[in-house]
């Protein structure tokens, strides 16, 4: 095992393979969504998981202690009142509205503010956005531009997932090979600037190219930089996630920056 990684539970004592809804409810919570509704639940959070995590999230609960939020991923809005009245929201897009000081939107990624959710913005090409494709490592440096002005950055990349379902072998490998390039220059970047990184996700999926579904495979928990013992130390589940978080930074901490990069 790497010196920076653990494994944790993904399956929360819940009978089912693990989803997105309840899996990263439960890592923005760090209460058990699937315990919460009785089962696993896919996609978009429904009306119960959205109460839960209104209630508290990370983001709620970091901002009570005066830090200063964001989430990275760019939407292709111009506003946050474009957000709000779309009728499926991710869990994400949920935290995010609890505190829309939070979002970054379509201005933002073409000052370099923000980064798209597939990295180098080639999807918005192909969709015939007028916006240039970058580079893995471009978007590395763009984010951690992000960073340094926020005492927390969240940036969501589920390509994986996308690439796990379509159990095309050529395609998941294109789009890791293009997630390692990216890491790779975050992590340096990281360790230059003095930030943790975070990097976890909510289920297993693009390990096992002989299924479409999620698996239950152990998911990692990645810690680098000041303060990863104190995230990896004893964890047990996507439980642990938010709580780690919340307690490890207080106003003031140096390093001032934390990245959570959920992959599935």
């Amino acid at each position: 095992m790497d010196a920076h990684a653990v494994f944790i539970d993904a399956c929360l004592d819940t009978k089912g393979l693990p989803q997105s809804a309840t899996g990263q409810t439960t890592m923005f919570t760090g209460v058990n969504a699937a315990h919460y509704m009785g089962r696993h639940c896919e996609g978009f959070p429904g009306p119960s998981l959205r109460r839960l995590i209104e209630e508290s999230n990370l983001f709620m609960e970091l901002a009570r202690k005066g830090l200063r939020c964001r989430f990275a991923d760019s939407y292709m809005v111009d506003s946050v009142d474009d957000i709000r009245v779309r009728r499926f929201k991710s869990v994400t897009t949920v935290m995010s509205l609890t505190q829309p000081e939070t979002i970054s939107v379509q201005d933002d990624l073409l000052a370099n503010q923000a980064v798209f959710h597939d990295i180098t913005r080639a999807g918005l090409y192909e969709k015939g956005h007028a916006i240039p494709v970058i580079t893995p490592q471009q978007a590395a440096e763009h984010l951690i531009q992000v960073a340094r002005s926020y005492d927390f950055t969240l940036f969501e990349f589920f390509q994986t997932d996308l690439a796990g379902h379509s159990c095309n072998y050529d395609h998941a490998c294109e789009t890791l090979k293009m997630l390692d390039l990216f890491l790779d220059s975050v992590v340096k970047l990281c360790k230059t600037t003095g930030m943790l990184l975070i990097l976890t996700s909510d289920h297993g999926n693009i390990e096992d190219m002989g299924t479409r579904g999620h698996t239950r495979n152990p998911v990692p928990l990645i810690a680098i930089g000041p303060g990863a013992d104190e995230i990896k130390a004893n964890a047990v589940s996507l439980t642990d996630i938010t709580p780690r978080i919340t307690r490890l930074m207080v106003p003031g901490y140096i390093p001032p920056v934390r990245i959570v990069q959920p992959i599935a």
